[in-house]
């Protein structure tokens, strides 16, 4: 009776953590597009946005780029990864925005960043998974 009851706590606890890390995964992918939208402007014209605030859209390659990988078991856990997928290149140029995306994202030759995933990955862990965690394992614990 106990092997089959901590059978389908696991189980279940297992699905929770998989629909949670999801649910964060695109909360973070969401918040990673907004922060690659400070402002905008022409290619060649001066930035609107400053350094250490995200990148401003030019094209809009960066941001459509930004994506996750499919949540998948990974060791007793779940994994997923969120960042700029392969094989976005703005019509304008040769390098791929997960290159350019990194170079804003740890600096320019100027020394200049323009963080965009950092900074939502921090408001993911920090605001976005506390909430998504006491939602999924508050409700139906334990179960009777």
């Amino acid at each position: 009776m106990f092997s089959r009851l901590f059978a389908e706590i696991t189980r279940e606890g297992q699905l929770k953590s998989r629909q949670v890390l999801t649910q964060l995964a695109l909360a973070i992918e969401r918040q990673a597009k907004i922060n690659a939208s400070v402002g905008s402007h022409p290619r060649g014209a001066p930035t609107p946005a400053s350094p250490g605030t995200g990148p401003a859209v030019v094209s809009g390659t960066l941001r459509r780029s930004i994506t996750h990988t499919p949540v998948l078991p990974s060791g007793t856990g779940w994994e997923t990864k969120v960042g700029t997928g392969v094989g976005f290149t703005p019509p304008y140029g040769r390098t791929p925005s997960s290159r350019y995306g990194l170079y804003l994202e740890t600096g320019l030759k100027n020394g200049a960043v323009y963080p965009f995933l950092r900074p939502a990955y921090r408001f993911g862990i920090t605001t976005v998974a506390p909430q998504l965690y006491a939602t999924a394992f508050r409700s139906g614990w334990p179960r009777a």
